[in-house]
């Protein structure tokens, strides 16, 4: 067989409307796949086991040249490298990586510490944020049916199971609940001060990806954090969340710094 561009498929979340905006943030998440990679020559299994354990952890890694970003060197995490089946000269193996790490240049850079060189055959994305392989994934043809069903014969319970509600894209993000209070000034663009959080669901540290919802489990933004949860439990005043991404429409809770105004 030839070294053609590589078979991909899997995950790849779709989004409508105001959840476009939260594109970004599935981008910054945690990315798992399971890919095959041909050895050029053959190797023990105990030697790609080996390997593959050097590859665990922060690694150093520069974009292939076929890339849409900076080939600068950087380091990335790979959290778990399974070796799942080995057949010379095929090796299926699962990455669980951090984002931005690029398999085929993982599976290149494995190939040259074997000494035999490798290349990357196929590859499937299983995982992207909280979106998994085994839970919600629908082929086009599925949701073309989907749609003629709605508009057909009105039937929408399998489209409703298709598409899900916007906060499920940022699941995977900690949270904060908003005082009713501060959600219309956030929807504004303000950011989200000490005094109106209601509450915290998670151990947050200054710097992370933030998300902003109601008490009634609204999403309405996304913001990084200022400061750490031990900081905010301490604090009378100050800003905990600045706002970065506003997803809920304006006026959908009272504006209520106009009321004291008047």
């Amino acid at each position: 067989m030839g070294r053609g561009n590589p078979k991909v498929t899997g995950v790849l979340p779709v989004a409508l409307e105001d959840a476009v905006k939260l594109i970004g943030y599935l981008m910054l998440s945690t990315k798992e796949y399971v890919a095959v990679m041909q050895l050029h020559k053959e190797v023990d299994l105990s030697k790609v086991r080996e390997v593959l354990e050097m590859f665990k952890g922060r690694i150093y890694q520069k974009p292939p040249v076929r890339s849409s970003v900076k080939r600068a060197l950087r380091v990335k995490e790979v959290y778990e490298l399974e070796l799942i089946e080995y057949e010379h000269p095929y090796a299926l193996i699962r990455v669980l990586c951090e984002h931005g790490t690029y398999v085929r240049k993982l599976i290149h850079d494995i190939g040259d510490v074997l000494g035999v060189g490798a290349h990357m055959r196929e590859l499937r994305r299983v995982r992207t944020g909280p979106f998994k392989e085994e839970f919600n994934l629908v082929r086009l043809q599925e949701l073309s049916e989907y749609v003629y069903l709605w508009k057909e014969r009105k039937d929408e319970d399998k489209l409703k199971k298709a598409i899900l509600p916007a906060e499920y894209m940022v699941s995977h993000l900690p949270k904060v609940v908003a005082v009713d209070g501060a959600v219309s000034a956030i929807t504004y663009g303000a950011d989200l001060a000490v005094p109106g959080v209601a509450l915290v669901h998670e151990k947050i540290r200054k710097g992370d990806h933030v998300a902003i919802f109601t008490l009634k489990g609204e999403l309405v933004a996304v913001g990084i954090a200022q400061m750490h949860t031990e900081e905010l439990l301490q604090s009378k005043k100050g800003i905990f969340i600045k706002t970065k991404r506003v997803v809920m429409s304006r006026d959908v809770y009272p504006p209520s710094w106009k009321k004291r105004k008047e």
